[in-house]
């Protein structure tokens, strides 16, 4: 018998989640919010509350017909999580400047990885090492008497007359404490997340990524891969921009039918 109350209440249950027209309503929206997923049920009943939705998206979620991207955001599609690549060069770089500061907290990444989501492929790319605020121009010097080209955070004139007319040049810069980093082969290097974050917060090293750019990047971005937006706004709040990341969030958002 408690089998059988088991079966009818999940069949009754599943009946109420509407699975097939909820698949056809967002089958082709990368991200759904609860808002949506109010309005998609009020179709069926009018005066649905927020805590049946809520239970039914718990429901959603434990069928694996849901999945949680963010907080109040869902897909149904799995979880696609960026990789971003980690050279050769990288490796050294990194390896170098662990070596010869073994406790300094380290980032290490090159724009070329931004590529991806771009209409308009910049024809060069830097590396960019993040290491704590007091030992950079003890990086700095250590790098530039190994022959580097290097550059100390670089002001707009700097970059425009040195820096972009290297090949690939190493740019270092402050990392932001609690920054979302993580490990890849070894190399702690920037998730999406940051990669994201750091495109809004300097607009004299990303110029190719800004105005139209920065939109279409964010919108291939959140089209391809799963984006924590806990993790996107807590670093923009960290870099003073959690306002300019809301606004391109909102963007998306505003993307989806309901």
């Amino acid at each position: 018998m408690p089998f059988l109350r088991k079966f009818l209440y999940l069949r009754i249950a599943k009946k109420s989640l509407h699975i097939k027209e909820l698949k056809n309503a967002f089958v082709h929206d990368q991200r759904i919010s609860v808002h949506n997923l109010i309005q998609f049920f009020q179709r069926f009943e009018e005066q649905v509350n927020r805590t049946t939705v809520d239970w039914r998206i718990y429901e959603l979620t434990k069928l694996g017909i849901l999945h949680r991207i963010g907080r109040g955001c869902y897909s149904l599609s799995e979880t696609y999580y960026f990789k971003p690549e980690v050279s050769r060069s990288l490796k050294h770089l990194f390896g170098i400047v662990k070596n010869q500061f073994p406790y300094l907290n380290i980032c290490v990444w090159n724009t070329k990885i931004i590529n991806e989501f771009m209409l308009h492929q910049p024809g060069r790319f830097f590396t960019i090492l993040e290491v704590d605020k007091d030992a950079m121009e003890s990086v700095f010097y250590n790098l530039k008497d190994q022959g580097r080209d290097v550059f100390l955070n670089p002001s707009e004139e700097v970059f425009s007359k040195y820096v972009a007319s290297k090949k690939e040049p190493i740019i270092i810069t402050s990392l932001i404490t609690e920054a979302p980093i993580e490990e890849i082969d070894g190399v702690k290097t920037a998730t999406l997340e940051k990669v994201l974050v750091d495109i809004c917060s300097n607009e004299t090293l990303f110029s190719s990524q800004q105005g139209a750019e920065l939109t279409r990047i964010y919108e291939t971005a959140f089209e391809k891969y799963t984006i924590s937006e806990t993790k996107l706004l807590r670093y923009a709040t960290r870099r003073n921009k959690k306002e300019v990341i809301e606004q391109l969030l909102n963007k998306q958002r505003n993307g989806n039918k309901y």
